[in-house]
């Protein structure tokens, strides 16, 4: 008789959480079944099986591996009542059938996943991917149908029925991509089917432009008269541009106990690297402005998540793209408009702007640091969008200034 349970395996991920599988024993062979799910150590209960009240879905993830334990234990009994000898590799296959190896379901399965994992950005974008793949394949089809040739009708077809361009559709391929990985780790798809990498279809992103505002520009938006809703439009901009382009999702973030003795301490929320920054003056006077209101429950130095259970990171999330774009409207509309600015006025484009005036004055190392980025080849990289002098001095040594 096979033993089937839920176990949390001790492979620890970048984010300190561990996976929950399906543990199937039997003659003192074991093979495990990925759920898709990770937490934290201290959120599971060894003994019953279960997720407790101390995690953020633990009503409904308990939901979920009470069925999937269910169903399990029931595939393994009918099959074993049928043939007592079979092996634990049998009872794994009953249990997860070869079904899921088509691409439909491993697709919803992705989305389902990332939704689980409270990414709401990403659950988004790759939404309406998934179904432009399954409008484009008719047909649920396994993943050996899915060959080079097909996935390049797939981006010709992306560009002409949707007129979408060369960065959309490459951004359909990596989703593309993403499944097939899951698929592969999850045992469900042969990796001789994989066709992506050397000798293969090769995801290449196009180069994008990127234009951050000149200092004069950056002035024009400290200074200018604006109405209530433009002028916090205007601070959260001005706060992401004077901590070195901190993202949006930060600085929506951003509690009063991260700063202390004139410094700001905090953990980007993209990839979790911490560090500290002095509080420049101007930052201050604006900070000094919002401690006034200092009426939040949870700390929050901006209201924009006032009300927010932030242990909810898909909700988190989700309002996080909404306020963002309320911003945005804000700064293109009346904050741009007022300020006689041309150039698109987001709250990305603060990122932009830092690094547009940083130029060539500031050492790569430094700016590593800034951006916390984890490789210095990403900051050389992004920061090349920005860094003109070499090619400008070439220019002018051929035509003259």
């Amino acid at each position: 008789m096979s033993s089937v349970k839920i176990v949390l395996r001790k492979n620890k991920t970048s984010d300190g959480k561990y996976p929950l599988v399906i543990r199937v024993t039997k003659d003192r062979k074991t093979s495990y079944i990925g759920l898709g799910v990770h937490v934290r150590e201290q959120d599971w209960d060894k003994a019953n099986q279960r997720v407790k009240k101390s995690h953020a879905n633990s009503k409904r993830l308990n939901n979920l591996l009470i069925q999937r334990l269910a169903e399990a234990t029931d595939s393994a009994l009918e099959l074993e009542a049928n043939a007592p000898n079979v092996s634990v590799t049998a009872v794994r296959q009953k249990i997860k059938p070869s079904a899921g190896s088509t691409v439909f379901p491993q697709a919803d399965l992705y989305l389902t996943r990332l939704k689980d994992e409270g990414k709401f950005n990403q659950y988004s974008a790759n939404k309406s991917r998934v179904k432009h793949l399954k409008t484009f394949l008719k047909n649920d089809v396994n993943f050996s149908e899915l060959t080079i040739g097909t996935l390049e009708r797939f981006k010709a077809h992306l560009k002409f029925a949707y007129s979408m361009s060369e960065r959309s559709a490459v951004n359909h391929l990596v989703l593309v991509r993403s499944i097939f990985s899951q698929a592969i780790k999850d045992g469900v798809c042969d990796p001789k089917y994989y066709p992506f990498g050397k000798g293969k279809l090769k995801i290449k992103f196009p180069d994008s432009v990127k234009v951050g505002l000149t200092l004069e520009e950056v002035q024009k938006i400290e200074d200018a008269e604006l109405s209530h809703e433009a002028d916090h439009a205007r601070n959260l901009w001005l706060i992401s541009f004077y901590f070195a382009g901190m993202r949006v999702s930060d600085v929506f973030r951003l509690k009063w106990s991260d700063f202390s003795d004139g410094r700001l301490n905090y953990k980007m929320g993209k990839n979790e690297k911490a560090g500290s920054l002095k509080v420049p003056a101007k930052a201050q006077v604006i900070l000094d402005h919002y401690e006034k209101f200092k009426v939040n429950a949870n700390g929050l130095v901006f209201p924009e998540l006032q009300k927010t259970d932030l242990s909810n990171k898909f909700e988190t999330q989700r309002l996080i793209a909404v306020k963002t774009k309320n911003v945005d409207e804000l700064l293109k509309n009346q904050v741009a408009t007022k300020c006689d600015i041309q150039k698109k006025l987001t709250m990305h484009i603060a990122r932009h702007t830092f690094a547009q005036i940083a130029g060539d004055r500031i050492p790569i190392q430094l700016l590593q640091k800034l951006y916390r980025h984890s490789s210095i080849t990403t900051t050389m990289g992004y920061q090349s969008n920005f860094t003109h002098k070499d090619t400008d001095s070439a220019l002018e040594l051929v035509i003259g200034n």
